[in-house]
């Protein structure tokens, strides 16, 4: 429960009757600019990002003349750049979020699990598009044109799977967030 300083306090706060629900189970101090919630809204966004920075090479990747070497790159740069700040926010979400998440609602707390696997299956896609555009280019005949075609399909589901990850992150964030 949260002590009546905390409401009197958080009732100042946008009118809300504490900072969040988060604060009165952890008893800590959230406010708008800790770093936790800045990396937390940074992640999200990046997230939409890569969304759209891996359905541009997917776009591009359909046709076999076509070169994309910048949009494979930073549509990887992006992808693989959201992940990192995901992989340094999960021991804070661990030890934070997770507990309360699956202890209000059991559906957002799978929600979630199923958006941080989602969200691996996107970068590994990513990663194995930009493998295979870059060894099309190294390889003749019959082998490049299916190279070719592998890239454009590992980027149709990078961009797939990042898609239905960001949606979850975004309905579990608008549950819970730090």
């Amino acid at each position: 429960m949260c002590s009546e300083y905390t409401r009197a306090v958080g009732s100042r706060y946008r009118g809300r009757a504490a900072f969040s629900s988060l604060e009165c189970y952890t008893g800590r101090f959230l406010s708008p600019l800790d770093p936790l919630r800045a990396g937390e809204h940074l992640h999200g966004h990046l997230g939409w990002l890569a969304v759209i920075a891996l359905v541009h090479p997917a776009v591009l990747l359909r046709r076999p003349a076509r070169r994309a070497p910048w949009s494979v790159g930073l549509a990887v740069a992006v992808v693989t750049l959201t992940a990192a700040i995901g992989v340094t926010l999960y021991p804070a979400y661990r030890e934070t979020l997770r507990q309360p998440i699956f202890a209000s609602s059991m559906r957002f707390g799978y929600l979630f699990e199923q958006k941080e696997h989602l969200a691996f299956g996107a970068v590994m896609f990513a990663w194995t598009g930009a493998v295979g555009y870059v060894a099309e280019g190294f390889a003749r005949g019959t082998v490049r044109a299916a190279l070719r075609r592998a890239a454009h399909v590992a980027f149709v589901g990078a961009a797939t799977f990042a898609f239905v990850a960001a949606v979850l992150g975004t309905l579990v964030a608008t549950y819970k967030t730090f």
